[in-house]
C-alpha cells in the first residue's frame, strides 16, 4: 500500500505544475481526492485489511494525506497570486501592506443613545422598537390627545397621502398616515401586544415641521420608557430619573418635577436638571424632558384594569442630552457631517 501512496502524490506533484485555473485545479483534486479519486479508493481499501493491520495503514493514511493537502494548499496559493498578478499588472507589486486607513467612530447621537440605553438596561428596561410611519391611533389617539390639539395640525405633522380603505377594514386601518411625532406609538404597540408588567424604552428617530434653527430640527431623536406594574408611583419615576441622570452626568446631578400638562399622562411634570460640573450650563436650573404617571383613560384603551395597573412614562430627546452633556450650542452641527466635529468624539 505504501508504494501506491508513494505513487499517486509523485505523480500529483509532476502534473499539479500544468493547472493553470481554478477550474483546472478543481477537476485535478476530484480525480485524486474526490469520492471517486484514486487516493479516496485507496484509502477505502483498509476495510478489507486484517484487523491488525488496519491501525498500521490508517497511520500510513494520514501521513499521506497531509502531504497531499499541502500540495493542495500551494496549488491553491500560487493560483490565487498568478490570478492577481493578472489583474493588477506586473507595475503593482500584490505584496505591499495597505496604506494605513483611519478608523471612523460611531456618530455622537448613538453614542449618547447607547450611554442612555445602557443605563436604563441595568434597572430592568428593554428595548422595543416600532415604525417611523404610524396612524393617528397609534400616535394620537390611543394617547388620549383630543382631535382639536395642536400636535395634530397640518403646520405641526408631517401627513401622509390618505390610503383609501379596501374591504371592511378596522377604525385603526382607516386613520391617516403620519411621520410619527414621538415614539410613543412604541409604547401604545407594545400595551396591546402584551400583558402587564411592562418596562421598556423606545429610542428611534421623529419628525415635526420644525422650521430649523439652533434648538429645532424637524428630524430628531428620542427616548421613550414605559413602566407598569402594581403600585408604581411618582416615586419610582423620581427615583429612576435621578439614577438615569446621575448615570449620565455624574453624582452631582439634581432633577426637579414642575406640574404640566400632557394628554397621555396625569399627574405630569416638566423635568428641570442642574449639573455644577458642566460649568455655566448646568449651574442653573434647565428644562430637560417631560414625563408622568400614565393616564388611566390609556390604559382603559389598552385593556388594563386601572385599579390593578399603574405606571409612567417619560421621553427625553437624545440630541438635547448630547448638546447638554458636549457644550455643542447647535443642533444642527449634529447632522452636517463635519468631521472637525465628529472626530472630537471618538
Amino acid at each position: 500500500m505504501e508504494e501506491e501512496l508513494k505513487s499517486i502524490i509523485e505523480t500529483v506533484e509532476k502534473e499539479i505544475a500544468s493547472v493553470s485555473t481554478a477550474a483546472e485545479f478543481e477537476q485535478y483534486k476530484a480525480r485524486i481526492s474526490g469520492p471517486n479519486g484514486s487516493f479516496t479508493g485507496l484509502s477505502k481499501k483498509i476495510a478489507t485489511l486484517p484487523v491488525e493491520e488496519r491501525p498500521v495503514a490508517g497511520k500510513l493514511i494520514n501521513v499521506y494525506k497531509h502531504r497531499l493537502q499541502a500540495i493542495w494548499d500551494q496549488t491553491l496559493e500560487r493560483l490565487e497570486a498568478e490570478a492577481l498578478a493578472a489583474k493588477i499588472g506586473p507595475a503593482v507589486d500584490g505584496s505591499l501592506e495597505s496604506p494605513e486607513i483611519p478608523y471612523g467612530t460611531r456618530h455622537l447621537l448613538t453614542q449618547v443613545r447607547e450611554e442612555i440605553v445602557s443605563a436604563l438596561r441595568k434597572i430592568g428596561f428593554v428595548v422595543a422598537d416600532g415604525p417611523e410611519v404610524e396612524t393617528e391611533y397609534f400616535c394620537f389617539d390611543a394617547l388620549n390627545t383630543p382631535p382639536d390639539h395642536p400636535a395634530r395640525d397640518l403646520q405641526d405633522t408631517y401627513y401622509l397621502k390618505q390610503q383609501e380603505a379596501i374591504g371592511n377594514v378596522s377604525r385603526k386601518e382607516q386613520e391617516r398616515y403620519l411621520l410619527r411625532t414621538h415614539t410613543s406609538s412604541v409604547q401604545i404597540r407594545t400595551m396591546l401586544a402584551q400583558q402587564p408588567p411592562i418596562r421598556i424604552i423606545a429610542p428611534g428617530r421623529c419628525f415635526r415641521r420644525d422650521t430649523a434653527d439652533a434648538t429645532h430640527s424637524a428630524n430628531f431623536h428620542q427616548i421613550e420608557a414605559l413602566y407598569v406594574d402594581r403600585n408604581v408611583t411618582v416615586k419610582d419615576l423620581k427615583a429612576d430619573l435621578d439614577y438615569l441622570f446621575r448615570s449620565l452626568l455624574g453624582p452631582d446631578a439634581e432633577t426637579r418635577f414642575r406640574p404640566h400638562y400632557f394628554s397621555y399622562t396625569e399627574p405630569s411634570f416638566e423635568v428641570d436638571l442642574k449639573a455644577r460640573h458642566l460649568g455655566k450650563v448646568g449651574s442653573e436650573w434647565m428644562e430637560i424632558m417631560g414625563c408622568g404617571m400614565v393616564d388611566p383613560a390609556v390604559f382603559e384603551e389598552m385593556g388594563y384594569d386601572p385599579e390593578i395597573w399603574t405606571g409612567y412614562a417619560f421621553g427625553l430627546g437624545i440630541e438635547r442630552i448630547a448638546m447638554t452633556l458636549y457644550g455643542i450650542d447647535d443642533i444642527r452641527y449634529l447632522y452636517q457631517n463635519d468631521v472637525r466635529l465628529l472626530s472630537q468624539f471618538k
